[in-house]
């Protein structure tokens, strides 16, 4: 049993951490639905400044003020809609940020909407403002880590945005023009406004004319002022950890890392780290998509495993991002549902070989024997050797021809993978090759796993070469694991093993099967069933690895997000000739 060392300090930063979590779990439908509306109110804030006709108004101001102060109104009205549209995903992410400027925006609106028309929106606006004002605790996350690349995608979406406004009131007003304009003047015309450019397009009223280009001509201003203020303001980097954090992090594996196979990954290059108030015990993780995502078990000393936890989750309060675990043990499962309040759901197995035991002898393992056989048959040679014993230009070699075997332009992998090899302080990592006539056909790649383990890092063969080659190498990276000082190997992890397993034996009931049967459907794109079948082949011992979640309305974004980090799911990206995002650090130069 594994205990909880906490004091009672009474110091004001416990107290203060306390609130962030006891914020956390109160009320959340109210930055949700604070989201929404303010949503709804820039659209409608949009749509009324193009068309003013749009809804009805309950007092008409036009004839007591100046038509260029309420065209002037119109157009701030506009650009106040496109501002709310955008803060109102940070809203829903409770970002203190996202609700001061909402509220000086309404405050605003207010003002404009009585000057162009006093309508219900106004009413509404007012009704927001102190709804917001009454709930301003509910307001607390602090602003995520920020890029230059954020300016490029608010300036590319404002910019988009700009030029379907400029269209849609060219196609709302087409009663209004000289003459029906094509399609490409109509573009020219809304692209050049812009930029302060004159256009081709003409309508027969000159206060018409004299709105739109006011119109063009601000939100021209505005895409650029936001893209300027975004790009300029100084950036934050992306969390990544450290030299220090990285050597604190092997001290503690070298201690303790015989717990966890999946421990060494977290000295992915891509992730973060907290670290317990004792320096026993960090957790490392990674931000995606507002979902803070860690990885396996804590490191380090699992009595101070809790502290390292309670900094995780007041971390992701401060910044509302939502905690989650994928692939814990039982014991991580266990500490981290009674330390948080968070629920676990089994994921799935990983496959793990005794060395020792493992022999190719018997009926069950024919098929591999059979594989491995034939392989050795057809001339190929494995050879099984440290990093340490390479020199830096075959490493890079070898890296090299495995990245022309992946199967996409995306590397995968998050609790599971490494990512790089060559790098100092990785000489302890094993290669498996296997080779044909002195040509490279197959590559897997092993990470420590404590003293006496291995975990299964990387796979890749050629996919023109004999098939069983990942079968032949593993087969025989546990012959020499007595040469290597290895007890132990962790292959690939199969998700929802026992749903697989269970659901194909007689006398399984029909949800079993249903179940069994979609999992088998989505192994289509996610090689659920296939990996499965691969892992059981070896006959290893089935460790259970758990997903932690807060609460069910959550777990679907959290599996999003994981998907994601391990690039299952990899959204469009904008890619700018000449522009490149820093390299992550690779292998050394030989």
């Amino acid at each position: 049993m594994v205990e909880s060392k906490r004091e009672a300090t009474g110091r004001p930063e416990d107290e203060g951490r306390d609130a962030v979590q006891e914020r956390r779990r109160q009320r959340r439908w109210v930055p949700t639905l604070a989201g929404w509306l303010t949503f709804l109110v820039g659209l409608h804030d949009v749509v009324g400044a193009l068309l003013p006709e749009w809804h009805r108004r309950m007092v008409r101001v036009d004839e007591f003020v100046p038509g260029s102060v309420n065209d002037a109104a119109r157009t701030a009205t506009l650009v106040a809609g496109m501002l709310f549209l955008l803060l109102s995903h940070g809203l829903r992410r409770r970002k203190r940020r996202a609700w001061r400027a909402v509220v000086v925006l309404l405050a605003f609106t207010v003002f404009s909407h009585i000057i162009k028309d006093f309508a219900i929106s106004a009413v509404v606006a007012v009704v927001m403002l102190a709804a917001l004002v009454y709930f301003r605790t509910e307001f607390y996350a602090t602003g995520d880590p920020r890029t230059r690349w954020r300016a490029l995608w608010v300036g590319s979406f404002l910019a988009a945005f700009s030029v379907a406004i400029g269209l849609l009131f060219i196609a709302l007003n087409t009663g209004g023009l000289d003459h029906n304009y094509p399609f490409p003047d109509r573009l020219e015309h809304v692209v050049a406004g812009l930029v302060g450019a004159t256009g081709p397009v003409t309508f027969v009223s000159d206060r018409k004319n004299d709105l739109f280009s006011l119109i063009l001509g601000s939100l021209g201003l505005f895409t650029g002022l936001m893209t300027a203020f975004l790009f300029l303001r100084p950036a934050e980097p992306a969390p990544s950890l450290s030299a220090e954090d990285e050597q604190r992090i092997r001290d503690l594996l070298d201690r303790q890392g015989a717990r966890d196979s999946l421990g060494y990954f977290s000295l992915r290059r891509d992730k973060s780290v907290i670290w317990s108030p004792t320096g026993k015990a960090c957790v490392t993780y990674r931000v995606v998509s507002g979902v803070m995502l860690a990885g396996g078990d804590p490191i380090g000393d699992p009595e101070a495993w809790p502290g390292a936890i309670e900094a995780f989750l007041e971390e992701a309060a401060r910044h509302a991002w939502v905690p989650g675990v994928m692939g814990c043990s039982e014991l991580g499962a266990e500490v981290w549902c009674r330390e948080s309040g968070l629920s676990a759901l089994e994921l799935g197995d990983e496959a793990i070989v005794d060395t020792a035991e493992f022999s190719l002898d018997g009926r069950t393992m024919r098929n591999v024997r059979q594989m491995v056989n034939r392989v050795g048959r057809q001339g190929y040679v494995a050879e099984i050797r440290r990093e340490k014993d390479y020199a830096p230009a075959e490493l890079r070699a070898l890296w090299e021809r495995a990245g022309t075997w992946r199967g996409t332009d995306n590397e995968r992998g998050f609790s599971m993978a490494l990512g790089r090899v060559g790098e100092p302080g990785d000489e302890e990592c094993v290669f498996a090759t296997a080779t044909k006539d002195g040509e490279l056909h197959a590559i897997l790649h092993f990470v420590p796993w404590g003293t006496d383990g291995l975990s299964l890092d990387l796979m890749r063969r050629d996919r023109s070469a004999q098939p069983g080659l990942n079968d032949f190498l593993i087969v025989e990276a546990i012959k020499v694991a007595p040469d290597l000082g290895v007890k132990r190997m962790s292959l690939n992890f199969a998700v929802f093993r026992a749903a697989l397993a269970r659901g194909e034996r007689i006398g399984a009931g029909p949800v079993l099967k249903a179940w069994r049967g979609l999992l088998i459907f989505l192994s289509r794109w996610f090689q659920i069933e296939s990996l499965y079948k691969f892992n059981a082949k070896f006959q290893p011992v089935w460790q259970p690895r758990f997903f932690v979640y807060p609460s069910l309305n959550d777990a679907p974004r959290i599996a999003l997000a994981a998907l994601e980090a391990e690039a299952f799911i990899v959204w469009p990206r904008l890619r700018i000739p000449g522009l490149k995002r820093p390299p992550r650090r690779a292998l050394p130069s030989p």
